[in-house]
């Protein structure tokens, strides 16, 4: 995993490159009109949201080779069907080009998680 030194999230914006930071600002606006009165920060050297006091539940990072989205397992298993043919692991998505993100799932998925409170499991 490619964790960033960034202390705020606009820092890691600041240091993203020009040609990846669209998709990165859409997942941004999707986080923030779906969790909104979550914390927005860096944790775990990336960009983040979870509910105020506790752990970020939802992160997105830019890896080597993909574009990684931390939506959690029970956001992935209940979503199975609408993920099929993405690379997904216990709890991300790995997405290899830009796409192959179809923002209105993981807004789907974003609320998914609100409506259960932000719990991981």
């Amino acid at each position: 995993m490619v964790q960033s030194n960034a202390m705020t999230v606009a820092d890691w914006f600041d240091r993203l490159a020009i040609a990846s930071r669209p998709i990165f600002e859409q997942f941004h606006r999707a986080c923030l009109q779906e969790l909104g009165g979550w914390e927005e920060r860096m944790q775990w050297g990336m960009p983040g949201y979870g509910p105020p006091g506790n752990d970020n539940v939802v992160s997105f990072n830019s890896q080597k080779r993909h574009i990684a989205f931390y939506p959690g397992p029970t956001a992935i298993e209940r979503f199975r069907d609408q993920l099929a043919g993405l690379d997904c692991g216990k709890g991300c998505v790995r997405y290899r080009n830009a796409g192959q993100i179809d923002f209105t799932i993981v807004q789907e998925m974003l609320r998914d998680i609100r409506q259960r409170g932000g719990t991981m499991c």
